[in-house]
């Protein structure tokens, strides 16, 4: 459940996207390492509304999409950094990603 804001009854929350794209042969091993040390990472953020992990076999290329919601910029800025477009990597993500993009943005969204 999203925390409510004052909003009229709505919800007003922030939502950061990132995505990245791994060799087929090593996804489960990256999926594992998301799971292992992102995801509780994230999770110690105050101000992290929810997370949604999404992974798509496509070939020989395995897409993960992170998708956070959060009560604020400043909770965004206490997990990614002051310049909170900008992606956060791990030194372990160079043994897995095919690219690494640097800029994410972050979306204003309200729900009713």
């Amino acid at each position: 459940m999203l925390k409510r804001l004052n909003t009229g009854g709505g919800t007003l929350a922030v939502v950061r996207l990132w995505h990245g794209k791994v060799p087929i042969e090593k996804a489960d091993e990256y999926e594992r390492f998301l799971i292992d040390r992102a995801v509780p990472e994230y999770g110690s953020v105050d101000g992290l509304q929810k997370l949604h992990f999404l992974r798509r076999n496509e070939d020989v290329v395995a897409h993960f999409l992170l998708i956070t919601i959060w009560d604020s910029l400043e909770s965004i800025k206490r997990f990614a950094g002051e310049e909170s477009e900008l992606a956060k990597y791990y030194p372990e993500d160079d043994n897995f990603l095919l690219e690494k993009g640097k800029y994410y943005p972050y979306i204003r969204f309200y729900e009713k």
